[in-house]
């Protein structure tokens, strides 16, 4: 997650969106970053390119290619004990013993175009990637 969100982070500060995007750890501890592009247009559906990350981490957890997965989603989401609704950085996190989170990162972009954070949480995730033995 670490290495993931600060590009997302980069990407709200200068176009004030991006598109869903994501990392992967390999088996010997490498972290390597992965876009999703889709040939046919050059403003593709998010969910696409989701369902296109999503597929290539499956098949990748399956062969043992990767340990864990993160992918990264610009997202509006409700607050904790609120009725608001904010944007987000959405951080989908799974790992093959196990574990499974969506982390966010609510924010808001100032009259000043400056990118103002809010709180973090989390909560847990589904587990979808490596199965579910």
């Amino acid at each position: 997650m670490n290495e993931a969100v600060p590009f997302a982070k980069r990407m709200l500060e200068e176009y004030g969106e991006f598109f869903p995007y994501g990392a992967y750890i390999k088996s010997g501890g490498e972290i390597v970053q992965v876009g999703a592009y889709d040939k046919d247009t050059d403003q593709p559906e998010s969910k696409d390119l989701l369902y296109l990350l999503r597929d290539s981490f499956t098949s990748m957890a399956k062969v043992g290619e990767c340990i864990a997965t993160a992918m990264v989603i610009d997202v509006k989401v409700n607050l904790p004990n609120t009725n608001s609704r904010t944007d987000a950085i959405q951080v989908c996190l799974e790992h093959r013993d196990g574990y499974s989170a969506e982390v966010f990162f609510p924010y808001v972009i100032a009259d000043d175009g400056q990118i103002v954070y809010g709180p973090i949480f989390a909560q847990r995730g589904k587990r979808e990637l490596f199965g579910t033995s």
